[in-house]
């Protein structure tokens, strides 16, 4: 496909300039760069309105961000030769910070492939492409993988609501070998069977594998209760730091059915137990029970998905929040975490403190997480930045 000047509106380069590569449709000057000429996923050469050069990318007239930079360089389209590029780099730092092959290999923007998620689990790679530019390149991208990592197996987890807005339709699809749905991977020294074309994201939460492993510097005491547990990944983990009794709260019965065997598996069946509901459901019937933990791990999906969603978002991470340090002992351990990109970690801090003093009790912050470096971020892009986990400490009200 021909490459399309992409003409910018008067001062729309600054915060490209700046390091961000999304643009948005009112920031183009639709006269010198009709959009409806434009084919999604097209590449585009961007150029501010006096003609400074501004990279190579790719646009979507039907989508809100209707071109995304990819690459700065004049002399450095869009082509195969990008793509291993970027994956080689990108493989050079999950090589220098992982001794085994389970991480995220591609993040989008932060590792200059917006567009592009890629997930490892050792000899499987689970791809997830979100934009029409990348969908266009498909083929070029999942050879590129072949070539720098030789996989058994990709499986395309297209299977996304976020390709609705880019006018992509979703799917699950094997593209090279015959996985089973079911294969091992490795955290902390725990196995844990997951499900890459069947499982929530592309079977795995790798971006809170380091808060996973900050757990054990605070002792877990005797109870846990690890709300949202998906496949114990919290649970199992606070099981094996020597917690007596973990339970593990899940809406999704097959979720709970892993969550066993994956306790099984590492020999802690007699410490786990699941429990099935809505989470805000569960936690209110722990309370009228009098159920006491020492730790309370609260990791749910994103309440605030869209900033429309912000008010009715931080109601539902104040509600949470409160149940979960209701149920504490004192002095016990909180970790809570907001996946919301729209709720800032500011926010997310204070509507934590608003929910304990709803709670009548005292919080003493320890420490603040975020995703791990297999997920990093860029600096000029916020958007790469979403996940806050915060461990407290929950005390009596003084």
């Amino acid at each position: 496909m021909k490459t399309q000047p992409l003409i910018l509106s008067k001062d729309q380069e600054r915060r490209l300039i700046a390091g961000h590569c999304w643009i948005y449709s009112n920031e183009v000057d639709t006269k010198a760069t009709p959009l409806k000429d434009l084919q999604p996923g097209q590449p585009v050469a961007i150029r501010s309105d006096h003609d400074r050069w501004i990279g190579h990318g790719y646009a979507n007239p039907h989508s809100l961000i209707c071109a995304r930079v990819v690459s700065r360089d004049p002399t450095q389209p869009l082509s195969p030769t990008l793509w291993l590029k970027r994956i080689h780099d990108a493989l050079a730092l999950r090589e220098r910070l992982y001794t085994r092959p389970f991480y995220r290999l591609i993040f989008g923007e932060s590792d200059g492939m917006p567009g592009l998620v890629v997930d490892r689990y050792g000899d499987l790679l689970a791809v997830q492409i979100t934009t029409a530019g990348m969908e266009r390149v498909q083929g070029e991208i999942l050879a590129a993988l072949e070539q720098v990592l030789r996989p058994k197996a990709i499986v395309l987890r297209n299977d996304t609501s976020v390709r609705e807005m880019e006018g992509l339709t979703q799917g699950v699809e094997v593209i090279l070998g015959s996985p089973e749905d079911t294969l091992p991977l490795i955290e902390n020294d725990l196995e844990f069977l997951v499900s890459p074309l069947t499982g929530q994201k592309t079977g795995w939460f790798f971006d809170q594998a380091e808060n996973r492993t900050r757990l054990a510097r605070y002792g877990v005491g005797r109870r846990v209760l690890d709300v949202c547990s998906y496949i114990g990944a919290w649970g199992l983990r606070a099981a094996a730091l020597g917690a007596e009794q973990v339970v593990c709260v899940d809406s999704s019965l097959p979720a709970l059915e892993r969550v066993a065997d994956n306790a099984a598996r590492n020999r802690l069946a007699e410490r786990v137990q699941g429990r099935h509901g809505d989470a805000f459901e569960v936690l209110r019937a722990l309370r009228e029970e009098d159920a006491r933990f020492d730790t309370v791990l609260l990791d749910p999906p994103a309440f605030i998905k869209r900033r429309k969603d912000e008010k009715d978002g931080v109601q539902a991470y104040l509600r949470l929040n409160r149940l979960g340090m209701e149920l504490l002992e004192p002095g016990g351990l909180l970790v809570t975490s907001s996946c919301s990109f729209h709720m800032g970690r500011d926010v997310f801090v204070r509507t934590v403190q608003q929910a304990a003093r709803r709670a009548g009790r005292t919080l003493q912050l320890l420490e603040t997480g975020q995703q791990g470096p297999d997920h990093p971020v860029h600096p000029a892009i916020p958007e790469t930045a979403y996940l806050k986990t915060l461990f407290f400490r929950v005390l009596p009200e003084f």
